[in-house]
C-alpha cells in the first residue's frame, strides 16, 4: 500500500508509527494510506520555515512573482494529473474538478500582482520637510488548514498570497485527500521556490494543536465546519495568534414568482448537487414565495433530476461523484430519514442510487425534499451532501427573516425579474456574499470571500485584497533631514 508522506525542507519525509487510510471513494476501497505526522515532524516543519524566513523575506517582491508566472504555468501543464489525483481521492467528476483548479489557479494569478499589492502609501511634507509612508512587511511563518472537498482550490487560496507576500508557511491538508495537495506544493518547487518556504505535513489534531499553540507560528487560516473553526479561532487567538476561520453555512435561495422557473430550475441543479452538495457555497435550501411558485419549482426540479447522473469519477458524463466517507454518507442518509419523520416530503429520493459496477462506493444520490419547516434537524444543520430541501413562505420577507434569523450567514441568492425586490435583497440580506440570479456567488480572486454570523471567525475574508492585509503587518515610517547646523528647542506638545 502506497504511503503518503510530508514535505519539510524539500524532502519527503513519512511518520511511521501512525497511518489513515485513504480511500477511493468510488469503490470504497483503500489503496493507500497516509502518515499522521507527530509533534516532532510538526515541529521539524516549523522550523525548516522559520530557517527559510530571513532569506526569503528579502527577496524582491518581484522575483517573488516571477516564480508565481512559473507556477501557474505548471498548474496548467499538469491539470490532467491533478484532477485525476481530486477524482481518486474525493470523487469529484473531471469537469468538477477542473473548475475548482481553474479557480486555485485565479488567485496564483492575483499573487503575481504582488509588487503592486504591496506597494504601500506614501505622503510628501507631511509637515516642514517631513516624509512619512507606509509599508506591507510580511508576518514570518504562517499556517494553513484546509478541508477535504476543495483540496486544491482552499489551499491555493492561502500559501501563494502569503508566500508572495514574503511568509514562510505550514500547510496541513485533509488528512482524507492528500495527494492532490501534495504533488501541487512540489510544482511550487519546481517552478524556483526555495526549499523550506512552503511545508506541507499531513496529519489529524495533533498536528493542527501543535500548528495553533507553536510561537514561531504567526497566523492560522482554516476552513471547515463551524464547530472546529470555533476551536481554531478560541485556540490561535489565546496564544497570541493572527487568525481567519471560515465555518460552515445553510445557504437560501429565495424564489421569487416572478422567477424564470426553468433557469433557476437549471441553476439550482448544479449549485445543488455538483460537486455532492460538498461546497460550504452549496445551495441547500430552496424558499419559495407562495405556493404557486413551490408547486412549479418541485415540479419542475423533479422532471429535471430524473436526468441527474452520480456515478464514478473516472466518467465524465456523470453530474457528480460519491460523497468522501461512508460515514458521511450514512449521515447524509440520517438528515434524510430525519426529514423525512419530521413530516417533511421526499420527493426524489436519493438514499439507494444503484451505480453499475460500484456497489461499495460511497453514494447518494439527488434528492428532494418539499415542505420543509425552519424547526426541523434537517433546516437547521449544515447537510452537505446533494439534498435541495424546499421550505414554502407567503412573502419575500418572510423569506428574508428566515435567512436573516439562521445562524450561519456564509452565501445566499434571489431569483427574480424585479430590480427592485433583487436590490431591497441586496442591501437587508445578513448574509457576506449574495447572488442576484447568480446562484453560486463565489467572488473572484480579486474581491474577497468569507460570510457573517457563525460562518466566519475573525475580521479579515480569505483571498483578494484582504489576503494582503491578513499576512501582512502595516509599518509606518516618519522622517526628516534636518539642514545642515539646525537645531530645534524641546517641543512637549505633538508637533503639527
Amino acid at each position: 500500500m502506497t504511503t503518503i508522506g510530508h514535505l519539510i525542507n524539500g524532502e519527503t519525509r513519512c511518520d511511521a508509527e501512525r497511518t489513515q487510510a485513504v480511500f477511493n471513494p468510488s469503490t470504497g476501497a483503500a489503496d493507500k494510506q497516509v502518515a499522521l505526522a507527530s509533534k516532532a515532524t510538526v515541529e521539524e516543519a516549523i522550523a525548516a520555515a522559520q530557517a527559510a524566513f530571513p532569506a526569503w523575506r528579502a527577496t524582491p517582491p518581484l522575483k517573488r512573482a516571477r516564480i508565481m508566472f512559473r507556477f501557474k504555468e505548471l498548474l496548467e501543464a499538469n491539470s490532467e494529473t491533478i484532477c485525476r489525483l481530486i477524482g481518486e481521492e474525493h470523487g469529484k467528476i473531471a469537469h468538477d474538478a477542473a473548475g475548482e483548479l481553474q479557480r486555485g489557479i485565479e488567485n496564483v494569478e492575483y499573487a503575481c500582482g504582488v509588487p503592486e499589492l504591496l506597494k504601500g502609501e506614501h505622503s510628501r511634507d507631511v509637515g516642514p520637510g517631513i516624509d512619512s509612508w507606509s509599508e506591507f512587511q510580511p508576518l514570518g511563518v504562517v499556517a494553513g488548514i484546509t478541508p477535504f472537498n476543495f483540496p486544491v482550490m482552499v489551499p491555493l487560496w492561502m500559501y501563494p498570497m502569503a508566500i508572495a507576500c514574503g511568509n514562510t508557511f505550514v500547510l496541513k491538508p485533509s488528512e482524507r485527500d492528500p495527494s492532490s495537495t501534495l504533488f501541487i506544493a512540489r510544482l511550487l518547487e519546481e517552478a524556483g521556490l526555495p526549499k523550506g518556504v512552503l511545508n506541507v505535513v499531513n496529519g489529524d489534531k495533533t498536528a493542527v494543536d501543535c500548528l495553533l499553540t507553536d510561537s514561531r507560528i504567526k497566523a492560522v487560516s482554516f476552513v471547515g465546519s463551524t464547530p472546529i473553526a470555533e476551536y481554531i479561532y478560541s485556540t490561535a487567538n489565546a496564544n497570541g495568534k493572527r487568525c481567519q476561520a471560515l465555518g460552515g453555512a445553510k445557504n437560501h435561495a429565495i424564489v421569487m414568482p416572478d422567477a424564470d422557473m426553468d433557469n433557476a430550475v437549471n441553476q439550482l441543479l448544479g449549485a445543488a448537487f455538483g460537486s455532492s452538495g460538498e461546497r460550504c457555497m452549496a445551495l441547500s435550501v430552496a424558499v419559495a414565495v407562495g405556493d404557486a411558485a413551490a408547486d412549479a419549482l418541485v415540479s419542475k426540479m423533479q422532471a429535471a433530476m430524473a436526468s441527474l447522473k452520480v456515478g464514478a469519477f473516472s466518467d465524465s458524463s456523470n453530474d457528480f461523484g460519491p460523497l468522501i466517507t461512508a460515514a458521511h454518507r450514512d449521515k447524509v442518509v440520517g438528515y434524510i430519514n430525519s426529514a423525512e419523520a419530521d413530516g417533511a416530503e421526499v420527493v426524489v429520493d436519493g438514499r439507494h442510487p444503484e451505480v453499475e459496477g460500484h456497489a461499495e462506493g460511497f453514494f447518494v444520490g439527488g434528492t428532494l425534499i418539499d415542505r420543509v419547516t425552519p424547526e426541523m434537524v434537517s433546516y437547521k444543520e449544515e447537510i452537505f451532501g446533494p439534498v435541495l430541501q424546499v421550505v414554502r413562505v407567503k412573502t419575500m420577507e418572510e423569506a428574508m427573516q428566515l435567512i436573516n434569523d439562521h445562524e450561519y450567514g456564509n452565501g445566499t441568492c434571489i431569483f427574480t425579474r424585479d430590480g427592485e425586490a433583487a436590490r431591497y435583497f441586496s442591501d437587508h440580506i445578513e448574509v457576506g456574499m449574495v447572488g442576484i440570479n447568480v446562484p453560486l456567488p463565489v467572488p473572484v480572486a480579486y474581491h474577497s470571500f468569507g460570510g457573517w454570523k457563525r460562518s466566519l471567525f475573525g475580521d479579515l475574508h480569505a483571498y483578494g485584497p484582504d489576503a494582503v492585509r491578513f499576512y501582512t503587518k502595516r509599518k509606518t515610517i516618519t522622517q526628516r533631514w534636518p539642514s545642515a547646523g539646525v537645531r530645534e528647542g524641546v517641543q512637549f506638545a505633538f508637533p503639527s
